[in-house]
């Protein structure tokens, strides 16, 4: 389970007042960026990441720092 960051404070850092995401869309941004990481792991022969974190908890991360961010249509 992932503690840190809080589901509410990345929710709130990928979207915006004006424009507020769902948890809905959170999980498909999260997930979309975890799978671009195994791709990438992959195709550099990484079998870990640095401290064994899990690549959902980077993703977690990147969204939190502002590394990723959801296109809208």
């Amino acid at each position: 389970m992932i503690n840190e960051p809080s589901v509410d404070a990345l929710i709130r850092k990928l979207g915006s007042t004006e424009n507020p995401v769902s948890r809905y869309e959170l999980c498909v941004v999260a997930s979309k960026r975890t799978r671009q990481i195994i791709e990438q792991m992959q195709s550099t022969g990484t079998r870990e990441l640095p401290g064994k974190q899990k690549e959902i908890v980077l993703a977690c991360q990147e969204i939190m720092n502002g590394k990723v961010v959801t296109a809208r249509d």
